[in-house]
């Protein structure tokens, strides 16, 4: 078995971070949100992955560059233009090379990883297996139409969805799919949806068979998914502390601090990670934060919020809470105090606040 993941897209609902960073580098609990996807498919045994990215697509490449690192035999494949999920599986036909395969959406994260879905298509002697989950807006999804515990019908986005569930980023396919992309035509929009090609399927007689989530499964589209996927992630970590941290300061809850990170005069409350090279000084890192490498936090108190490396924050009045900022921010005292800090800030941004 192969996998396939997206890396590509614009991130526009994620500007301004992704004017100068693709949407799938962005740090969660200090890792990028594809090193998710990357590490799932690698403990499900898959070793040949294909990556889509951007017709550039230098940057994902710049950081994985052949897999080995992770374990991995990394094939990058461009998509010219943003022309669909099903036009990502059409393209990758001569690297499946009739296999069956994993199709992951890169900026998914899921507890518990995708080898049991694996295991399931495995068992259930499939044409396309399809991993569900129950959300409260799933007409930002598509959306299958269940009955007597199968799939008959899936749309797209629909603006009265048929059911409460939506089809996750998470897709397991046998060679038949490649029917299916090269059969469907583009929709209002000018995209082969991946929807429409499971339609074709169930329309066709295939076996489409399908899993629920039972945990959780975040879509990282919007600044307040990544924020929800990064609690969700902090929520399951073990306390590692290979830093310094010195005896005014205080630590409770489960807290990752990286070799490098020194922790002076501050008090830390857990679930947080510290990122190698980082300095806290005078300030307080409530619960759900993450702060990258290399970043300098000073008389500030930081809460629920993803701090990107090399960032400098000194001397807030007010607590940053909700909060994304992109690398190389620099947040410094001005003259006047604002009622409250609410931020995200694209990379190598400057602010002062008044």
């Amino acid at each position: 078995m192969k996998a396939l993941i997206t890396a590509g897209g614009h991130g526009t609902r994620l500007r301004p971070i992704t004017h100068t960073q693709n949407k799938h580098l962005i740090p969660i609990a200090n890792k990028p949100i594809l090193n998710y996807a990357l590490e799932y498919v690698r403990d499900a045994g898959i070793r040949e992955v294909g990556i889509i990215t951007n017709k550039e697509g230098g940057e994902v490449k710049e950081v994985y560059g052949d897999g080995s690192a992770l374990g991995l035999h990394i094939t990058y494949i461009p998509q010219d233009t943003p022309a669909g999920l099903a036009h990502c599986v059409k393209i990758a036909e001569p690297f499946i090379k009739g296999e069956t395969f994993v199709f992951y959406l890169g900026d998914n994260i899921i507890v518990g990883g995708i080898k049991r879905f694996i295991e399931e298509f495995e068992k259930s002697n499939t044409n396309c297996h399809l991993v569900l989950a129950k959300v409260p807006d799933p007409e930002r999804f598509g959306v299958p139409e269940i009955k007597d515990g199968r799939i008959v019908k899936i749309v797209e986005k629909p603006q009265k969805p048929m059911s409460d569930f939506a089809v996750t980023g998470i897709y397991i396919y046998d060679s038949h799919i490649f029917e299916a992309v090269n059969n469907i035509q583009p929709s209002p929009r000018g995209e082969l949806e991946i929807s429409d090609a499971h339609q074709y399927l169930l329309e066709k007689g295939y076996r489409v068979t399908f899993s629920e989530i039972t945990g959780w499964w975040k879509d990282t589209g919007k600044p307040n998914d990544l924020l929800e996927a990064n609690r969700l992630v902090l929520d399951n970590i073990t306390t590692r502390i290979d830093g310094e941290v010195d005896q005014e300061s205080n630590v409770t809850g489960r807290v990752i601090i990286e070799k490098g990170a020194k922790i002076s005069n501050s008090n830390l409350r857990g679930p947080i990670i510290i990122g190698a090279g980082s300095k806290i000084i005078n300030s307080y890192i409530g619960p759900y934060t993450s702060i990258d490498k290399n970043c300098l936090i000073e008389a500030t108190e930081i809460e629920f919020s993803i701090i990107s490396s090399g960032c400098v924050i000194q001397n807030q009045s007010i607590r940053i809470e909700a909060s994304l900022l992109g690398k190389d921010v620099h947040i410094l005292r001005a003259n006047s105090k604002p009622l409250v800090n609410r931020f995200i800030v694209g990379d190598q941004s400057q602010i002062e606040i008044r």
